[in-house]
């Protein structure tokens, strides 16, 4: 396993980060058990949750992911070896989780405290907001169309709670997620302004079908130190090539959930066939090669994979053994001049 300092911080996390949006849905307890050990002994320090998952979220499931997590972690007394991320949801109409969901201090303090009393711990080392409180460009969205904010819930609201909770020791370090250059710079500049804790990831969509972080927040994470912890590195999995031709292998999760369309635009269908050729031309496995991307950015501070089975997640892993040749590289270029961007 390789390891990543994330700047201005204290964390020293595995290149590989494990995702866990399917505990609780796609794999049941004892399946993310096992997800976990395997992880863990094959060095990967670092987990990333979320309050709202299970994905897709429902009132039935929400928080399992993270109560699978905490009895792990209870059972195999690994707290002090791992590096625990999760996150707090944004504005959405899920009473289920809370009542007037907002990024405010009631929301805020809320949601640590659920989240610490599920995963059996005392603090979270990384927290993050997990989608912001305003309207913009995330999740597939494009075009921003301004929109009045009525909620009367500031970036300096969500960074002083926030602080409230790194200072009794609840939190260690703050990020962002399906954030904008403008959101991660203003939580920078109002940080140092009031004093308030500083952003030290950002966690945002990155494969080869979607490298729009690196229009603008990749220069961010350059000079700021503000890194990606990419997540969606195969693109719900399309990246691999089993989608193609119209398949729908069973079991998977875009034949068990029809939401997951993001990835399956005509121009994105096109663009996976290149790459996967691409992959068979070089003799590499194409989602191998697609994490590879990945692994392989400056900006990436660590890659968030999921998987349902054990030999995905063990083939997941092996990407960190596999290096792009220039060739390969000029030809996912060409690409990716060819279909720039097919879904955002």
């Amino acid at each position: 396993m390789k390891y990543h300092k994330i700047p201005h911080s204290n964390l020293e996390v595995s290149k590989i980060c494990l995702g866990t949006m399917t505990f609780g849905e796609q794999n049941n307890e004892q399946e993310a058990h096992s997800q976990l050990d395997l992880a863990f002994e094959r060095g990967i320090n670092f987990i990333d949750t979320a309050e709202m998952y299970p994905v897709p979220p429902n009132a039935k499931s929400q928080g399992l992911t993270e109560t699978y997590i905490g009895n792990w972690l209870k059972k195999t007394g690994n707290r002090d070896k791992v590096v625990l991320a999760t996150k707090v949801a944004g504005p959405r109409n899920t009473p289920y989780i809370r009542p007037e969901m907002a990024l405010d201090r009631r929301n805020i303090h809320d949601a640590v405290e659920a989240s610490l009393n599920r995963l059996q711990t005392d603090y979270i080392d990384l927290y993050q907001i997990h989608w912001p409180q305003r309207e913009t460009n995330c999740f597939g969205q494009l075009n921003y169309q301004y929109q009045e904010d009525h909620s009367g819930v500031t970036l300096t609201d969500s960074l002083a709670a926030l602080d409230e909770l790194v200072r009794a020791g609840k939190i260690r370090y703050i990020g962002l997620s399906n954030e904008t250059p403008w959101g991660v710079m203003s939580f920078l500049r109002l940080a140092e302004k009031h004093n308030l804790p500083r952003v030290v990831t950002i966690q945002n969509p990155y494969n080869l079908l979607n490298r729009s972080f690196e229009v603008g927040l990749s220069e961010i994470s350059h000079h700021e130190g503000v890194e990606l912890l990419a997540y969606s590195p195969l693109a719900f999995g399309t990246l691999s090539g089993k989608y193609l031709n119209g398949a729908r292998p069973e079991g998977a999760r875009c034949t068990l959930f029809e939401r997951f369309s993001r990835y399956f635009k005509p121009q994105g269908i096109a663009a996976t066939e290149a790459y996967v050729n691409v992959a068979h031309k070089h003799g590499l496995d194409p989602a191998q090669m697609a994490l590879a991307f990945v692994n392989q950015r400056p900006f990436v501070a660590s890659n968030i994979i999921g998987a349902t089975t054990l030999e995905q997640l063990n083939a997941n892993i092996d990407s960190l053994d596999v290096t792009l040749t220039e060739d390969a590289l000029q030809d996912l270029q060409e690409v990716g001049t060819q279909y720039s961007n097919p879904c955002p």
